[in-house]
């Protein structure tokens, strides 16, 4: 198995929705948020609306489609996560078949599969998410004997910044295991992640073990500011995340998207701007999965151990092609020359 992905799977309930909507659950385009107690009729309201598609979701889920997507090889990604015993955990499982994906989920049978209500304001997405069975996920689960198998094979894991609201003892399992042979990337994934002390003590208790970190400008601002750093240049916080102290003793590479302006990949310090593919505004359709899709296409570009430019290139490919799709969807095939 070259890349295993560990996460919150989630069946996401996509509708086009005006902003009354939004205003009535106090929610806000392009934002991500754990769902409260007053959020909870926002999901059956979804649900009703005839315009509403159900889309195997989870930013770690989502990445590792992609990925094996962009692959087209048998056999080469695998994921890891909590759902129900219930429809919805069939249609996440029968989504990672159709895609190709290893699915070796954990069912647990007294809670129902984990949900995201995403609704959808132009090309503007506001993510709403019922974590309920993602929520339960259990290490135990990652080192039952055919599951640490899969973990100690995997020459790539790599986790959404959201796993560690979950499972911050399968999170350091993992990398301490990746720390011995392979390598492990992480995603800063939403400022709340940083901004909740008891979560942001993961990141920073695992960076040590990250071998690629990736995030987008603002969740790259929110941990500077969580830091004290006093400055919102992406170059200087790239740099200073780069140079965090590696317990294994190697270069920590930082990659921050920017929307349509250049990635910065940071590697040990030496920063570089690689382009992305600026699509016009009329052939946007959904840019709420730009950043999984990124991530995606650039671990597919690690499995075939490319360099930094051509990993930089898989995910702006990956990236363009899934925003003008409604969902972490995509054709059957890539049209993507390797």
């Amino acid at each position: 198995m070259a890349l295993l992905g560990m996460g919150n799977p989630l069946l996401d309930i996509s509708a086009e929705v005006d902003q009354k909507v939004l205003d009535k659950y106090g929610l806000k385009a392009g934002d991500a948020i754990l769902a409260e107690e007053k959020h909870q009729p926002l999901f059956g309201e979804l649900a009703k609306l005839p315009n509403v598609q159900y889309i195997a979701g989870g930013a770690t889920q989502n990445s590792i489609r992609v990925a094996q997507w962009m692959l087209q090889q048998a056999g080469a990604t695998a994921y890891m996560g909590c759902i129900g015993a219930d429809a919805n955990g069939e249609q996440l499982k029968k989504a990672c078949v159709s895609d190709g994906v290893k699915a070796l989920y954990m069912v647990d049978a007294k809670t129902p599969t984990g949900t995201c209500a995403t609704l959808i304001t132009g090309i503007e997405r506001s993510l709403c998410t019922n974590l309920s069975a993602a929520n339960n996920y259990k290490a135990e689960h990652c080192k039952q004997a055919e599951n640490w198998k899969v973990v100690q094979g995997a020459k790539i894991i790599y986790s959404a910044g959201f796993f560690a609201t979950v499972s911050p003892e399968a999170i350091k399992a993992a990398s301490a295991e990746k720390a011995k042979d392979g390598i492990y990337c992480m995603n800063l994934s939403a400022p709340f992640l940083m901004q909740v002390p008891p979560f942001k003590a993961v990141f920073v208790e695992t960076m040590p073990y990250v071998d690629f970190l990736f995030g987008n400008e603002t969740e790259a601002r929110t941990w500077a500011e969580t830091e004290g750093w006093e400055s919102t240049d992406i170059e200087f916080i790239a740099t200073r995340l780069s140079l965090i102290p590696s317990a294994k003793g190697g270069k920590r590479t930082v990659v921050i998207t920017q929307g349509a302006d250049p990635t910065i990949v940071c590697v040990g310090g030496h920063c570089t701007k690689y382009p992305v593919i600026v699509l016009p505004k009329e052939k946007l359709k959904d840019t709420n999965g730009a950043g999984d899709s990124y991530v995606g296409g650039f671990l597919a570009g690690m499995v075939k151990g490319l360099p930094m430019d051509q990993c930089c290139k898989a995910g702006a490919y990956a990236a363009s092609v899934i925003v003008q799709q409604s969902g972490c969807t995509f054709p059957a095939k890539p049209d993507y020359k390797w």
